[in-house]
């Protein structure tokens, strides 16, 4: 087989088989054990949060932070459409119904569209906002911090606040990245709304396979919500459930890997910093397409790397330009099908979208591993900028 670049894959250089291998040696390889402990009590001193609670999944953890939010059915949540789907799925969990809005040049949720729908297309009632036009309750937002880049939290936290909204933020792509200026500075993505998810999958900045992590403003949330993701065990000993849990616990074994990441992530962060800025060399004057940069007064762990592509000079399709990019050993991938566009949603509203099918049509994401080296950035580019002329 010839040469491969692949997009985005785990790196085990630090501690992370001493580790599993002492979970096994102990026996604890369920959703009980000290290295689950560790993990969370690592993350929540990284994030400067009080609490954190360890899941099988980012999903789980969005889907836990939505029950604390009262979501129920027949309300209404707002998302965004330019993400993974797996961002809105727990809305139907709840039996909920998505609200989907359009993004700005940040690939984030537009606070000046998401005000607009809040003045225009509902009202308040006794602090509770109604959409007008079927009466619903809009109980929360889900904002996802796409590909590690920091959303507009001053505005949509204001937003939130005037419209007696919670917020979710799906930082299951930004960990690590925090504001540098301005209200939040210091503040981590996942730490300013009312909840903050993190996701563990085998392509993100740090790994445990699956699994994911959750955080809250009110510590004795996050408490209720370890409580939530072991099955609600009012007395453990006699079986005895006072609420609807869930099976969402991180494992030991899954924690064990956690907690190794979790020591090499400030320099995974550094290396996607100094690869980025490599890749900005190589394309430097190419006119068929840039590379998107990072909200100002942010420091981003920047986790994707975006080549917005020039569509007044190249009309290949996405399809066609992956695939020539793959036959010659570099794999990268398109930004996401739009939600409301996919069969389940396509009833649903979707607000005023200009930008999100825009950016749809013009992002390549390109390989960006911790691990990849110099002169596998500098042939990925060339064999970009050869699909691309």
């Amino acid at each position: 087989m010839g040469r491969f670049i692949p997009l985005s894959i785990p790196n085990f250089e630090g501690n992370e088989k001493k580790y599993v291998d002492d979970a096994l040696e102990q026996g604890w390889v369920s959703t009980g054990g000290a290295y689950i402990n560790k993990l969370e009590a690592q993350m929540a001193e990284f994030l400067h949060v009080e609490k954190v609670a360890a899941c099988q999944s980012g999903t789980s953890g969005l889907h836990l932070a939505l029950v604390e939010c009262n979501v129920l059915p027949g309300d209404m949540v707002i998302v965004p459409t330019l993400t993974f789907i797996a961002a809105v799925n727990p809305v139907r969990y709840q039996f909920a119904e998505p609200v989907f809005m359009d993004c700005d040049d940040s690939l984030c949720m537009d606070p000046v569209k998401l005000r607009k729908f809040c003045e225009t297309e509902c009202q308040l009632e006794e602090n509770v906002l109604v959409h007008k036009a079927t009466g619903k309750k809009v109980k929360a937002l889900v904002v996802v911090h796409v590909f590690g880049n920091l959303a507009d939290m001053e505005a949509i936290m204001d937003i939130a606040e005037e419209y007696h909204l919670k917020v979710v933020e799906d930082a299951t792509e930004a960990l690590g990245t925090y504001y540098t200026e301005g209200r939040y500075a210091g503040m981590y993505a996942g730490t300013i709304g009312d909840f903050g998810a993190y996701s563990f999958n085998g392509n993100k900045i740090i790994t445990t396979g699956g699994g994911g992590a959750i955080t809250a403003r009110n510590p004795q949330d996050v408490a209720h919500i370890q409580y939530l993701s072991t099955q609600a065990k009012d007395d453990p000993h006699f079986y005895i459930h006072n609420e609807v849990g869930f099976n969402y616990r991180m494992t030991n074994l899954q924690a064990a890997l956690g907690v190794a990441q979790m020591e090499e992530l400030p320099e995974f962060i550094k290396r996607k910093h100094k690869n980025l800025d490599l890749y900005r060399e190589v394309f430097e004057g190419f006119e068929n397409g840039h590379l998107l940069g990072f909200r100002e007064g942010t420091y981003s762990n920047q986790w994707f790397y975006s080549l917005k592509i020039d569509r007044t000079k190249i009309t290949a399709s996405m399809r066609d330009i992956i695939n020539r990019l793959q036959e010659k050993g570099v794999q990268t991938r398109a930004i996401w099908g739009l939600i409301h566009e996919q069969l389940p949603y396509k009833q649903s509203i979707a607000y005023e979208m200009e930008k999100a099918p825009y950016y749809s049509e013009c992002i390549l994401n390109i390989p960006c591993s911790t691990q990849i080296t110099e002169e596998e950035i500098k042939y990925a580019a060339d064999c970009i900028k050869e699909v691309l002329m």
